[in-house]
Order: structure tokens, then C-alpha cells, then sequence
């Protein structure tokens, strides 16, 4: 007959819940040093209490403690619902505190944002492509899908003698955004060296291979980008995500009294309450 704890795990039909919990329960068991299922019926508020300060130790922010009592809490449950055990360890220790900063997604400052922007060095084509790639990040506040998406064609727009970026959003929609001088000179830089200025429809930025036969015709992908913010800005002190430079550029245009409109549709998004809500949480 199976334990309660195995039928209590195989209940769970969501499977990022699943993998979570799974995380959860086997760090626990290296924890308390259990060894079979039905083991944890042994174990005690004690145990419990201890956790949060074990997980603290190892630079675990108060959100994950908590979602981790959260699952140990939702095991010792369903045992006392089955009669396996008689109380619920979980029950009442104390859970660390709601973080306001939690979950929000880092702003740099201008002076990070000028260090990160200079970090690559040299004029062959990867620094060059680097570059231009943080300017479009900083300057545009692109998604790093839609980076990637960008053709050649997509840099030459003009309205009114004014350089635009044809940008291919969510959903299927298209915006067109004001190519600042600084990335478009960066842009124009870099594909001088790269020699695919012609190919309109081919993609703007792309792989860097020693086989430029094979390598350059490939479009970058999106974890290519977070792994060149990640190495640029961890060399610098402040390592961050993509989405940072996202949230600096929406910053740095309401630090210049930019209509919130305005930059609800230069971020592309579809509802000016998403706007607001994201604004809030920087």
C-alpha cells in the first residue's frame, strides 16, 4: 500500500506545482535527514521552526521561505485529513514578512546605465553587435523577443525624416518607435562591419561565429541577450536581467515628464493599467 505522502504528491496535477514542491520536499528530507516517506510523521514543530533560518543562511529570499513552509504546510495537512499524523507541524510558525521590494524589477541609474553601455570594448563585430544591442535594450525598452525579431528593414523606417524602429509586439501588433540618434549610430556602426546592411529581410542582429558562412545567417535568441546583459552588467557589480534596461528606459522617461500614454504605447503595452501597475512596482 502506498504512504500517504506519495498519494499526497501524486495528487498534484499542476506540474510546475509538482516540480516545486518536489524542490521542496526533497531539501526538506536532506534537512531533517529523513530517508523514507513515512518518515516525516516523526517530524516535529521543532524541525519546522529551525527551517526558515536554514534557508536563510543560504541567501533565500522571504518569498521562496514562504512558499516552502507554504508546500510543507499543504503535506502536513492532507496527512491529518488522512489520520496519519495528529496536528500540523506548519501550523503556526512564524513566516518571514512580505518584502515591498520583492519582485520588483531593478531600474539602473544613469550613471550604471553609461557603464553598461561602455563595457564592451574593441571594434571587431562582437563588441560592436553588443553594443548596439544594450543602446536598443536602454534607449527603447524593447523586449528581448522582439530584439531578436528585428530585420534589417525594421532599422531603416522613417516618418517625416524621423528614423523609427518597426517593432513586432505581443499579440501579433505592431509599434513603431523613435530610433534615438545614439543607438541608431551604434546600429549603423555595427553592421558596417558586420556587411549585412543590404539583406533587408534578414535578421539585424545575429549570431557571431567563427563560420560567418553558418553563424551570421541565424538571428540571436533571447536567451543569447539575457546572458550578455547577465555577463556585462556582473562584471560591472550590479548583474541584472534584460528586463532591468526595460524598466530603466520606462523610468528615465517619466523622470522627463513623459505623458504615461505615451509610454504605455511605447512599451507596447495594450492596456495603460499594466503601465501603471509596472510603474508602481520599480
Amino acid at each position: 500500500m502506498c504512504p500517504t505522502e506519495v498519494e499526497w504528491f501524486a495528487n498534484l496535477t499542476n506540474r510546475c506545482t509538482r516540480r516545486a514542491y518536489e524542490n521542496t520536499i526533497r531539501d526538506f528530507m536532506a534537512f531533517t535527514g529523513i530517508q523514507k516517506p513515512g518518515e516525516f510523521r516523526r517530524v516535529t514543530r521543532a524541525h519546522v521552526i529551525a527551517l526558515p533560518d536554514d534557508l536563510g543562511n543560504r541567501v533565500l529570499n522571504g518569498t521562496t521561505i514562504r512558499h516552502r513552509l507554504s508546500a510543507l504546510s499543504a503535506l502536513f495537512d492532507y496527512l491529518c485529513e488522512k489520520n496519519a499524523v495528529t496536528h500540523n507541524p506548519v501550523k503556526g510558525v512564524k513566516r518571514p514578512k512580505h518584502d515591498s521590494l520583492e519582485g520588483r524589477t531593478p531600474a539602473l541609474g544613469d550613471h550604471q546605465a553609461r557603464k553598461l553601455l561602455d563595457a564592451p570594448n574593441g571594434d571587431s563585430l562582437r563588441p560592436l553587435q553588443d553594443k548596439a544591442i544594450l543602446a536598443i535594450l536602454l534607449y527603447h525598452a524593447l523586449r528581448r523577443k522582439e530584439l531578436c525579431k528585428l530585420t534589417v528593414k525594421d532599422f531603416k523606417h522613417e516618418r517625416r525624416g524621423v528614423p523609427y524602429l518597426k517593432v513586432a509586439g505581443k499579440g501579433g501588433k505592431t509599434r513603431y518607435v523613435p530610433l534615438h540618434p545614439a543607438a541608431g549610430g551604434l546600429i549603423h556602426n555595427y553592421l558596417e562591419r558586420a556587411g549585412h546592411g543590404a539583406d533587408d529581410a534578414g535578421a539585424l542582429f545575429r549570431l557571431v561565429s567563427h563560420n560567418t558562412k553558418s553563424g551570421e545567417a541565424k538571428a540571436i535568441t533571447p536567451d543569447g541577450v539575457y546572458k550578455l546583459v547577465r555577463t556585462y552588467s556582473g562584471k560591472l557589480g550590479f548583474e541584472i536581467g534584460a528586463h532591468s534596461l526595460r524598466a530603466t528606459s520606462a523610468t528615465n522617461e517619466l523622470d522627463h515628464q513623459a505623458d504615461i500614454a505615451k509610454v504605455q504605447e511605447w512599451l507596447g503595452h495594450a492596456n495603460i493599467a499594466t503601465t501603471r501597475m509596472k510603474i508602481l512596482s520599480l
